[in-house]
């Protein structure tokens, strides 16, 4: 079996047995490869967007959230944000009205439960000033949207590099990059994290209790603050 036909096979037999999780020891026994491939298999699905977590303990593995992946016609909150993002561009364009329509129908489309998370996804992300910041890997955007535990490495501006596991709370992009709000267990406060130097991440089966994103934990000169509408 070739990588891709392994990759297919995997998130099928993880939707199978959702939300009971498989180890690596097992699913590498099931496609006859080593533990080691299983784990980098699941790293390149978390990596696409494929909502795989791992699960601690001696009863756990790997398990998918069978509710999220849904055929590509109905939109999940992130890809409504992802939409909100991009129709930025087009305002004060001739296709400012016709963008923000779109957008209205694509809500519109969606179940009531995604839509109300959508916009709550979308009261957690900012934008500061009128640059475009670069790409937020899409490991970290969906613990953001399923409220998931990250277990991180986070390098300082020397190189120093730390392992945290941090509660998911927003992010804010600036001109030149992205930063991740979340709280930081290590330090045990709101911390803002640079997406360029989170070097490695883990999405884990932890569901924190909601913390508030107050405008006062992201220390930025409230004039220069926006969010990102989605209505």
């Amino acid at each position: 079996m070739n990588r891709t036909d392994r990759l297919y096979a995997l998130v099928e037999e993880l939707r199978a047995v959702s939300p009971r999780p498989r180890s690596a020891r097992w699913l590498a026994d099931r496609f006859e490869v080593s533990a080691r491939t299983i784990e980098r298999d699941i790293s390149a699905l978390q990596q696409s967007g494929v909502p795989v977590w791992a699960e601690a303990g001696r009863a756990g593995g790997y398990c998918l959230d069978k509710a999220r992946t849904l055929p590509p016609v109905n939109f999940t909150p992130g890809e409504a944000m992802a939409l909100a993002v991009a129709l930025r561009h087009v305002t004060g364009t001739p296709f400012g009205h016709d963008g923000a329509a779109a957008l209205r129908k694509v809500l519109a489309a969606m179940s009531k439960n995604d839509a109300e998370a959508a916009r709550d996804l979308a009261a957690r992300v900012y934008v500061v000033g009128d640059a475009d910041p670069p790409p937020v890997p899409v490991v970290i955007t969906n613990a953001l949207a399923s409220s998931r535990v990250l277990r991180i490495g986070y390098a300082d501006r020397d190189g120093c590099v730390t392992r945290r596991d941090v509660e998911p709370l927003g992010f804010v992009g600036a001109f030149e990059h992205w930063y991740l709000l979340a709280w930081c267990r290590l330090r045990d406060a709101v911390r803002a994290f640079r997406t360029d130097r989170i070097t490695a991440v883990t999405v884990t089966a932890q569901v924190p209790a909601p913390r508030p994103l107050r405008q006062e934990d992201l220390d930025i000169p409230p004039g220069k603050l926006r969010r990102v509408a989605l209505d």
